[in-house]
């Protein structure tokens, strides 16, 4: 617990104290480093002396939070380290808002004025290293404690311990089930710590909210974040937000269904006000046909009939109040075959290929991989039997069977029929262009691991195909 400037929330840290008004060289940011900080918008507002407001809002650790009376006049600033009164001694909170933001924040808490404790003053050296001495000892004295409880056999579970700043006092919060006894329990805690026990009783939402973690959605615990009242979640929010009673997806970290049920609840609400009660039948021709399912989105309702219920009819939801309008004045509609009307079918387009197996492929992989063994199987050809330094000579092309040479049913055993080859008159010219030329035959080669490359033919057309 300090002002929390480059600690994230770690309780034993402390700037220090300083004379100044200032309190911590961070004092901008250090509101953003511990849960449940507070925005002050009015902090650039200087309001007249008359109307100053004289409370402010100090934090402990974790979640508690509590109103104290400037009484001294002391220039203080979220951040601020300083010293309240408490029953017995004194502790040692961080200030968490000023100004006139405080004065809501107490009719919001309905914080009475009266029951506002003082502020004694800025917290000094010898303050901060009592309060931190006693921050240290609070996970072991929480293993004992819970070693205590589990020995007297008590239904319960210690969830946190916390010391006040001078160590005259250790509260305890824990939950249980049932009733707790604990007039063996605080005996062995005072003979066990030797100070003042104090126990409190938390709810499963407030366990949480101490403990912290991550919830299903990937973010950090709402109720350990910024979340400060705990309304009730029932079914009956899952329902009206057309979910499945599942316990398992339902239930957040503390055993309970989750709070950010209740977030879209109203505008689930608000637009179910304008749907037909689900509980609405239609007097039909074939028989009667009863609501099965709600879309609130698309705004439309299914209904199927109660005899066979397998088929279902989807409507919107205001022809499905002009039918119930008749059903009103004694008018039985069509089967719900017939009110159906086909849906034009509309084609989507996959603009990202997100559902495209291949996406991450190359599309021109096959033919790369395909030329590059062509060109590596001529390499070998043209390279064996070729002693090193000695003259190759190119093949002519009167040497390699020409295509016409070619059985006339190369798909004989395939069982294809045979296309005819026909040869064109524009193809012999580049043909009789390679033929005579003899100059390039005769030259040496001088490197024998140069790479010859075939020129590509254009391949024959077919008129009759």
């Amino acid at each position: 617990m300090s002002c929390g400037c480059k600690t994230s929330g770690d309780s034993a840290h402390s700037c220090g104290p300083k004379k100044t008004a200032n309190g911590c060289e961070s004092v901008n940011t250090c509101g953003n480093s511990y849960k449940l900080s507070v925005f002050d918008w009015l902090s650039d507002i200087n309001n007249p002396a008359p109307n100053r407001c004289d409370f402010v809002e100090v934090r402990f650790k974790n979640d508690r939070k509590s109103f104290y009376k400037n009484v001294n006049n002391i220039p203080l600033h979220i951040g601020s380290v300083i010293t309240v009164e408490s029953s017995p001694g004194h502790d040692v909170g961080v200030v968490s808002l000023t100004g006139e933001l405080v004065k809501i924040q107490m009719k919001k808490k309905k914080f009475s004025e009266e029951l506002a404790l003082k502020i004694y003053r800025q917290a000094n050296q010898k303050d901060l290293e009592v309060w931190q001495e006693a921050r240290k000892k609070e996970d072991g004295v929480k293993l004992e404690a819970r070693k205590i409880a589990q020995r007297i056999g008590l239904e319960m579970k210690v969830t946190d311990v916390e010391y006040q700043g001078d160590s005259s006092k250790i509260t305890f919060y824990y939950t249980a089930e049932n009733r707790v006894d604990f007039r063996q329990l605080i005996k062995d805690y005072a003979g066990a710590f030797r100070t003042k026990i104090d126990m409190k009783q938390i709810g499963f939402r407030q366990e949480a909210a101490k403990v912290g973690g991550i919830g299903s959605c990937g973010r950090e615990l709402c109720c350990s974040t910024w979340l400060t009242d705990f309304r009730s979640v029932n079914t009956n929010v899952a329902r009206y937000q057309q979910l499945s009673i599942n316990p398992q997806k339902l239930a957040g970290q503390c055993g309970k269904l989750k709070c950010c049920l209740n977030y879209e609840l109203d505008s689930y609400l608000d637009a179910l006000s304008n749907f037909p009660s689900s509980s609405t039948t239609l007097e039909t021709e074939k028989g009667k046909a009863f609501c099965i399912k709600i879309d609130v989105f698309k705004k439309k309702m299914w209904f199927a009939y109660v005899d066979s219920s397998i088929a279902w009819y989807d409507f919107d939801i205001d022809l499905i109040k002009k039918l119930i309008s008749k059903n009103k004045r004694g008018e039985k509609i069509l089967p719900l075959e017939d009110l159906k009307q086909p849906e034009a079918s509309t084609q989507n387009i996959d603009l990202i290929q997100e559902n495209s197996v291949d996406r991450f492929e190359k599309k021109n992989r096959g033919n790369r991989n395909r030329n590059n063994q062509n060109k590596h199987s001529n390499n070998q050809q043209g390279q064996q039997g070729q002693p090193q330094g000695q003259k190759r000579n190119r093949p002519e092309r009167q040497d390699r069977p020409e295509r016409s040479e070619k059985p006339e049913n190369p798909n004989a055993q395939s069982g294809n029929q045979p296309r005819p080859q026909k040869q064109h008159p524009q193809q012999k010219a580049p043909v009789e262009k390679v033929e005579g030329n003899s100059d390039a035959e005769n030259k040496p080669q001088n490197s024998p691991n140069k790479k010859k490359f075939k020129k590509k033919y254009p391949p024959k057309k077919d008129n009759n195909a």
